[in-house]
């Protein structure tokens, strides 16, 4: 066949040093073949009949053809240690990095447990487990808390769930508070006795006694959103807390939500006559029940057993009969 022209003339190109180099195939191609070294600039390829490639040496006298057909296998094999050598300095690259990455993950591990965070991924609730909510990420959550309000439903349900669920809860002074107060340092000592059980569900409370009105939630990291009162608190605790105790989907759902809504009002009476007003109205709807929610303990009875320990103004006087047999039921479970 024809010579073909050489279209691009040799330059020195200049490569980046940002990547590393590959090795040039073609050059060890042109190493290999058995005549590379007898080549001349005059040499003129063809393809014959047989189909083999011959080399027509000009610069000979005797001007005969000298045929060499190219070694396949031996490029083949060439191209393949070529290969083999690049994907080993790759590999051998990969295990580096992979390498450092672990012992920065360890680092990791060591500061956040210097730190005291929680190392666990979120927890998610499930439709099914949750009253027909839709799933959403588990997130940790901050209380703020006056030490005149103290929020005792966290200490109820920490040991009525300390053997289906833990609430890890841990308390921060705001530098608004100058002193806590005695009844405060004793409930923060109260919630460390009861152990947290790291094999059950778990969700992080951080309790932060602040000069604030009310008592507030805060269960997004990205937003602001509130959630005010302690009732309110109690009925978020009670839907991603164990199966035993979400009432959604409970034939009682109504009344446990009129239960703590009586409780946000009985927070809130001024004088002593609504208080033992809002009393007699938990009177009617414990009925002749053992508890709140039926013949088992629900989120309800926490509620009302925190609003009255809230309330020393309401004395054994004030509670009926009935009231003072659910107290000591509620005590033994709450342990408060």
């Amino acid at each position: 066949m024809y010579e073909l022209k050489t279209l691009l003339p040799q330059f020195d190109i200049k490569l980046p040093t940002c990547m590393y180099a590959l090795k040039n195939v073609s050059l060890a191609a042109d190493a290999l073949s058995p005549t590379a070294s007898t080549s001349s600039s005059s040499s003129t390829c063809r393809w014959e009949e047989s189909s083999s490639w011959s080399h027509k040496t000009s610069g000979s006298g005797s001007g005969k053809a000298a045929t060499c057909a190219l070694d396949l296998d031996t490029l083949g094999r060439q191209i393949q240690q070529l290969l083999k050598d690049d994907t080993a300095t790759v590999a051998a690259r990969q295990e580096k990095v992979l390498k450092q990455l672990e012992e920065l993950k360890a680092q990791l591990g060591q500061i956040r447990a210097g730190l005291g965070v929680c190392g666990k991924t979120y927890q998610h609730t499930t439709a099914f487990q949750n009253g027909g909510l839709k799933e959403i990420p588990l997130q940790d959550v901050v209380i703020n808390g006056h030490p005149n309000f103290i929020p005792y439903a966290l200490l109820a349900l920490k040991n009525a769930w300390r053997d289906l669920y833990t609430i890890d809860v841990k308390t921060f002074t705001h530098s608004t508070m100058a002193d806590i107060g005695p009844a405060a340092r004793e409930f923060e000592a109260n919630l460390a006795k009861v152990p947290v059980n790291p094999a059950l569900p778990k969700i992080n409370v951080t309790l932060i006694w602040k000069n604030c009105e009310h008592t507030e939630m805060i269960s997004s990291p990205t937003m602001y959103v509130p959630i005010y009162g302690e009732v309110n608190i109690i009925r978020y605790l009670g839907r991603v807390g164990p199966a035993e105790y979400r009432y959604e989907g409970s034939a009682l759902c109504n009344e446990i939500d009129l239960v703590l809504d009586i409780c946000y009002q009985l927070l809130r009476c001024n004088t002593h006559k609504t208080q033992v007003a809002m009393v007699r109205l938990l009177d009617k709807r414990l009925q002749q029940q053992q508890y709140f929610g039926g013949s088992q303990m629900s989120v309800a009875d926490i509620g009302v057993y925190s609003s009255l320990i809230r309330m020393p103004a309401i004395t054994d006087k004030d509670l009926t009969p009935a009231l003072l047999a659910w107290r000591k039921r509620a005590k033994l479970v709450a342990q408060i």
